[in-house]
């Protein structure tokens, strides 16, 4: 199936771990026991509805890569409408942030986007139609020391501090 290729892979910096990116989820695996993934991260599982059109405009083929942050601890990989999402593997925490030059701005802290499925949403959700399909982040990478990573949004770079 398209959606189960792998678009990426990386090796975590300690060497146990590998990390990939499908269209949907990100899978870690542990080296040592390789029969399945030791975690799943839906990426953007409320997309699964609407593959067909998807495959029509060509997105289904869109290759984002996944990255490693601190010592295997956190995880990051891009999405659609410039949404990145950072999986926090300490905490059991995900959280989908914007690239955009407001959120670029210095001292700019970053806001949480949500998307929301279905009529019913709350206020600061995003509609799944609303969602810029043109717009998505496919290139990333951590700062192998800092806590700086920089995100790849078509003609745009940016980079983003943590605490």
């Amino acid at each position: 199936e398209i959606i189960s290729s792998i678009s990426d892979v990386k090796f975590s910096s300690c060497g146990r771990y590998m990390v990939s990116r499908d269209y949907l989820t990100v899978k870690l695996w542990d080296l040592n026991m390789d029969s399945r993934p030791i975690e799943t991260y839906n990426v953007h599982e409320y997309l699964r509805s609407k593959l067909c059109s998807l495959y029509e405009n060509d997105c289904i083929f869109d290759k984002f890569e996944v990255v490693w942050g601190g010592p295997s601890n956190s995880i990051l990989t891009g999405s659609y409408n410039n949404f990145f999402r950072i999986f926090d593997r300490t905490n059991n925490k995900d959280a989908c942030f914007e690239a955009s030059r407001e959120s670029a701005k210095p001292k700019t802290q970053l806001k949480h986007c949500k998307v929301g499925v279905g009529p019913k949403r709350r206020k600061d959700e995003i509609s799944v139609e609303m969602l810029d399909f043109n717009h998505k982040i496919l290139h990333a990478h951590w700062h192998p020391t800092d806590n700086v990573i920089a995100v790849a949004a078509t003609n745009n770079l940016y980079l983003f501090t943590g605490k």
